[in-house]
């Protein structure tokens, strides 16, 4: 009986790599529905021509949403064991944090933006690297110290 209770909990970074990858995944459906993105019949696959916003804030184009879903399922994928979330947690966010360095020092307006972000990406990046690393970091279960 004790292990079908241990098979049902799961350890909170578990949670938050589940949530973040639901939410992702929202956001990239989300991406794709006109009204919830404005001038959606300006997307591009990819470019900083694409006039697209999310909630008329946020520059999206189809291969913006795209990377949005795979990391909303990466995230559930890897929410089912508590190393994996970890993993999830962390090193997502490093890659939001070069992401968000990446948003800084192009011209938004050049190729080089082919995603595209915009200053209010650039922020939001900026949360969602600190934010993820911090739950990772903070939420992962602390490794038994071994005693000599």
């Amino acid at each position: 009986m004790t292990s079908s209770v241990n098979a049902r909990t799961r350890a909170p970074s578990q949670v938050a790599a589940a949530v973040v990858g639901v939410v992702f995944l929202l956001v990239g459906i989300l991406g794709f529905i006109p009204g919830v993105t404005t001038n959606y019949d300006t997307m591009t696959f990819a470019s900083h021509h694409s006039m697209a916003m999310l909630l008329g804030v946020f520059a999206v184009s189809v291969l913006h949403n795209i990377v949005h879903l795979l990391f909303g399922i990466a995230g559930l994928a890897l929410a089912r064991t508590p190393g994996g979330a970890r993993n999830y947690l962390v090193v997502g966010g490093v890659i939001y944090l070069v992401l968000w360095i990446y948003g800084l020092v192009i011209d938004h307006d050049s190729a080089a933006n082919f995603v595209p972000v915009n200053t209010a990406d650039n922020w939001l990046h900026l949360g969602l690297a600190v934010g993820m690393i911090l739950l990772g970091l903070l939420l992962s279960p602390r490794r038994a110290a071994t005693r000599a």
